[in-house]
């Protein structure tokens, strides 16, 4: 009968290190994410399993497509990784990690929008397409964004993630790492702002 045991090594070699991987699996995110902040690769792995899957869900929520969900998740990852001197406080590493995917998915979807304007711009478009209409449209979208970018940075965060994703008030908090009712109050002033600034198009 052949042994499942690796050469070179013993049972109790063996049983030793699967505890301390059951160990990692069952730790608190506390735990984990101090360890990991101290280079250990195998305690980061832990977190990655345990909080990807919310993340990729989130992600794709946002950008409508699971490769680039997945794309945006491992970025998170490496940047998480690199960045986890920056943690104040690892008990909250998951809203961490969230608020990380939540930005990078962000970061993507202005690109897209660049891509996007781009790709549709078709000099040859049929006749039955009104130029004025969709300079227009166009336009519309353009003051949009130039109004976006003079929000504070959370309020428009806040905004594309209700509006562009549909995410509710308490999907934003956990994105973000806010409260409900912040949320409530960043999304009103982010509005009113974009109202104000939008009056002409109205």
């Amino acid at each position: 009968m052949e042994s499942d045991v690796a050469p070179g090594d013993t049972p109790t070699r063996r049983v030793s290190r699967t505890s301390a991987n059951d160990r990692l699996s069952d730790a608190a995110d506390a735990t984990l994410a101090s360890r990991a902040a101290d280079g250990d690769v195998a305690a980061f792995e832990v977190l990655a399993r345990r909080h990807g899957p919310l993340m990729r869900v989130f992600a794709a929520k946002l950008l409508g497509s699971d490769i680039e969900s997945d794309d945006v998740v491992q970025e998170a990852f490496l940047t998480g990784w690199r960045r986890l001197d920056e943690l104040d406080d690892p008990a909250r590493v998951r809203n961490w990690l969230m608020r990380i995917v939540s930005n990078r998915a962000i970061d993507r979807l202005r690109v897209r929008r660049v891509h996007e304007d781009i790709a549709d711009w078709d000099p040859a478009a049929p006749p039955s397409q009104d130029p004025s209409r969709i300079v227009e449209t166009q336009l519309q979208l353009d003051a949009v964004w130039v109004a976006l970018d003079k929000l504070p940075t959370i309020q428009r965060r806040c905004w594309l993630l209700r509006e562009t994703a549909g995410f509710s008030y308490s999907e934003i908090a956990e994105a973000l790492d806010l409260t409900p009712a912040t949320v409530r109050g960043l999304l009103a002033r982010s509005r009113k702002f974009l109202l104000n600034e939008l009056e002409a198009w109205r």
